[in-house]
C-alpha cells in the first residue's frame, strides 16, 4: 500500500485474505540483462500483483565481489532503479529500497553471526562456485562466506514469509530457516521462518553457451541499443556441426534456438524444422533472432529512456521505500534486542 493512501474500512461481513509478504533483492554490479530479465524480473512483476513484496537493493551484497569497485556503486544502484521501473516495478504497489539505508541490517547480522557455526556456512555451496567462476579476482573473503548470513538478515528484518527461488536455491534458503530455528530456540519465537516460493528459474544461455553471467562477459544487456544487440547475437556460438548452410542441425543443443523458444514463438515450429533440414542457415537463424530480441524490448527502453530524464526520481523512489520499511524494521529489531536482554 502506497504512502499517504487512506486505509478503507472492510465493509462489514465481508472476508479479507491477508496477502504473503515476499522478499527478494538484487545486486547493483552492472546493466541488467536477459538473463536477469527471464531469471527475476518476469517474476517480480507477477509476484506484485499478487503478494505484499519487498524488493531491495543489495549493494551491501555487491561488495562481497565488487568491494574493490565502490566508485562504480552509486551509479549502478541508480541505474537499477531505472531498469526495474522501466520494467514495471510499481513502487506504489512494492516496498522498494536500498539495503544500506537500513542500518539495523548491519547490527542483526552481527547479532546472528554470534549464533550461527562457521561449518553452516562453509558448506554452502555457492561460495566454491563464486571462488570457481571468478577465479582470477580475490574474493575469498569473510563477506562472500557471510553473504547467506546477511541474506537471512535481509529476509527476517523485514518478516519476510515467502522467499522465490528456483530448485537449486532451496538448500540456500534452508540455512536461513536453520538459522532461524536456532535463533529462536535459544531466545523465543521471536523470527519468523521464511518458506520458498517456487518459482522457474531458465536457464539462459550466454554467447559462449554457458549460462549467461557478468562475470563471464556473455550478456546481451537490456538497454543495448540495436546495433549492439545484433552484433552480440552475431558472435553466438551454435550446433559445432552445421558448418555451413545446407548441414543439418541440431536446434536442441544450439544456444541460439534456446534463445528463440524465449523471444520467437511465432517463428518457432519453422525455425526448428529449417535448421534439421539445413535449410536455414545460423547467420540468417541469428539475423531472425535478433529482430525480435530488438522489438522485445522497444518499449522497455522508450520509457526507460524517459525515466532517465525525470531528475530526483530515484532519490525519490529509494526514499519513499526507506519510509515504508523502517517501521516493520525497528519492530523486528525491538523484538531482538528484547529477547536477547540487549535493551
Amino acid at each position: 500500500m502506497g504512502a499517504g493512501r487512506a486505509i478503507l474500512a472492510p465493509i462489514v461481513g465481508a472476508t479479507t485474505e491477508r496477502k504473503q509478504r515476499v522478499l527478494t533483492g538484487y545486486r547493483p554490479t552492472g546493466p541488467m540483462h536477459v538473463g536477469h530479465w527471464f531469471g527475476n524480473v518476469e517474476n517480480m512483476l507477477r509476484l506484485q500483483e499478487e503478494h505484499e513484496c519487498f524488493y531491495f537493493i543489495a549493494d551491501w551484497h555487491m561488495l562481497t565481489t565488487h568491494y574493490d569497485r565502490t566508485a562504480e556503486l552509486p551509479g549502478f544502484t541508480r541505474e537499477l532503479v531505472l531498469d526495474l521501473l522501466a520494467a514495471g516495478i510499481d513502487p506504489e504497489r512494492v516496498t522498494l529500497y536500498r539495503q544500506s539505508d537500513v542500518k539495523e541490517v548491519a547490527e542483526m547480522t552481527l547479532l546472528l553471526g554470534m549464533i550461527t557455526p562457521l561449518g553452516w556456512l562453509e558448506r554452502v555451496p555457492t561460495y566454491k562456485e563464486r571462488l570457481r567462476d571468478m577465479a582470477e579476482r580475490d574474493i575469498a573473503n569473510y563477506g562472500l562466506l557471510g553473504y547467506p548470513l546477511l541474506q537471512t538478515v535481509d529476509i527476517t528484518i523485514v518478516k519476510g514469509e515467502l522467499v522465490p527461488v528456483g530448485e537449486d536455491q532451496v538448500p540456500h534458503l534452508e540455512l536461513s530457516r536453520e538459522i532461524v530455528r536456532r535463533f529462536n530456540r535459544l531466545y523465543g519465537e521471536v523470527l519468523v521462518e521464511p518458506q520458498p516460493l517456487l518459482s522457474e528459474t531458465p536457464l539462459i544461455p550466454g554467447t559462449d553457451g554457458r549460462k549467461m553471467s557478468k562475470s563471464l562477459d556473455n550478456v546481451i544487456n537490456v538497454r543495448d541499443d540495436e546495433p549492439t544487440v545484433r552484433e552480440t547475437v552475431r558472435t553466438y556460438i551454435t550446433d559445432p556441426q552445421k558448418v555451413r548452410r545446407g548441414d543439418p542441425g541440431r536446434p536442441e543443443i544450439c544456444p541460439v534456438f534456446t534463445l528463440h523458444r524465449r523471444f520467437s514463438p511465432d517463428i518457432l515450429e519453422w525455425t526448428e524444422a529449417s535448421c534439421r533440414s539445413g535449410e536455414l542457415g545460423c547467420v540468417q537463424c541469428k539475423t531472425n533472432l535478433a529482430d525480435r530480441i530488438v522489438a522485445y524490448y522497444r518499449d522497455f527502453r522508450e520509457r526507460r529512456e524517459e525515466l532517465e530524464h525525470r531528475p530526483g526520481l530515484v532519490e525519490e523512489v529509494l526514499a519513499a521505500g526507506a519510509a515504508k520499511v523502517r517501521p516493520v524494521v525497528e519492530e523486528t529489531m525491538k523484538a531482538v534486542r528484547d529477547a536477547m536482554h540487549l535493551t
